[in-house]
């Protein structure tokens, strides 16, 4: 396979599959020589740009939650180099490996090793790296499905590598894709006529699950072309929830999210939340409960959740899934795919 595009729908139905053998081919990679220099790394930078900087959020809580420092930067916050960061590795994510932020980020990288997660292979990324560790190249959608998937999966195998952590929670994971996506499809018919209708969306969460509310407003903005932001829990606490006023918000979590969930709906803004506690829906409430999992699997079954959300919106609101508006060429190194852009855009054209 050869990395090539396939639609957002196709990428949902083969998506449980694709992860298994993204899940075997990253393990094989982690039992050769990357296996060594992994472990050696105490001070791991992770930078990307865009949904894969959403994604870095798993690894940083991986990595930090067996004791070892980590952080994640936008690629273009060291575009001109490392001073100011303590790192004995950098890490860099780009599904395709042409991300010009990325690209610059490890051109401007003196004198630490660097490690490209990709999943097209080869690429001008995977070209400057140190270690590479990729995909298989799987194909995926524009409005990434597989491709934020597999990085997630292949991240947290990464950072289970370096932690030393003794194994890792993927087995089984494509019955629980199937599961969640099934109940998700149940409880996103039931809102989506009045969810099309908001003006914008807020999604919130804390953990790992940060990754599931950052790429959630991407995916809102990108498909369906609703206005979303993404929040920290106690920080949507401390004013920005103020705004709720015909919005649609999706919330992940266990703790304090439901609460909050449960006082949006109450008070009328429609909720959909992600969660793995019994909790009955409500007016304006929709519950979408996940298996317990490790945080990083979680985040593969919230992501589940989001794209069935957007794809059912997409439709809702009569916005092609694959017409993007906006082709900024300088974004990928050789600029954009025309064939990305294929389909014509209703507000391009009106």
């Amino acid at each position: 396979m050869s990395g090539s595009r396939i639609t957002f729908l196709d990428g949902q139905s083969g998506q449980p599959q694709a992860l298994e053998r993204v899940i075997d081919h990253v393990r094989r990679q982690l039992d050769g020589p990357a296996l060594e220099t992994l472990r050696a790394a105490r001070r791991p930078l992770l930078a990307g740009i865009g949904a894969s900087y959403a994604a870095l959020a798993v690894p940083v809580e991986v990595l930090r939650g067996h004791g070892v420092p980590a952080q994640r930067v936008l690629a273009s916050e060291i575009e001109d180099g490392l001073r100011g960061f303590d790192t004995d590795l950098l890490i860099g994510v780009s599904q395709g490996g042409r991300s010009s932020e990325t690209i610059a980020a490890f051109k401007a990288a003196e004198g630490v090793p660097t490690l490209a997660v990709l999943n097209v292979t080869p690429s001008p990324l995977g070209e400057l790296a140190g270690l590479t560790v990729d995909m298989g190249n799987e194909p995926d959608s524009y409005a990434s499905t597989i491709g934020f998937t597999a990085t997630v999966v292949a991240l947290d195998l990464i950072a289970g590598a370096i932690a030393g952590r003794a194994d890792d929670p993927w087995d089984g994971i494509a019955p629980h894709m199937a599961g969640v996506r099934a109940r998700a499809a149940e409880v996103v018919a039931a809102l989506r006529d009045r969810a099309a209708r908001c003006v914008a969306a807020d999604c919130v969460a804390s953990g790992a699950s940060r990754v599931s509310a950052e790429e959630a407003a991407l995916l809102l903005r990108e498909v369906p072309r609703m206005p979303a932001a993404a929040s920290v829990t106690r920080n949507y606490l401390h004013g920005e929830m103020e705004s709720a006023g015909n919005t649609l918000h999706l919330v992940f979590g266990d703790g304090r999210e439901v609460e909050l969930a449960r006082s949006l709906s109450s008070a009328g803004h429609l909720t959909l939340l992600v969660t793995t506690q019994d909790v009955d829906p409500a007016d304006s409430l929709g519950v979408v409960r996940l298996p317990r999992t490790s945080p990083s699997v979680r985040v593969v079954l919230e992501t589940v959740v989001v794209q069935e959300l957007v794809a059912a919106l997409s439709d809702e609101r009569g916005v092609p899934i694959e017409s993007f508006v906006f082709a900024n060429d300088d974004t990928k190194e050789g600029g954009v795919d025309a064939a990305d852009f294929e389909l014509a855009s209703p507000v391009a054209a009106a």
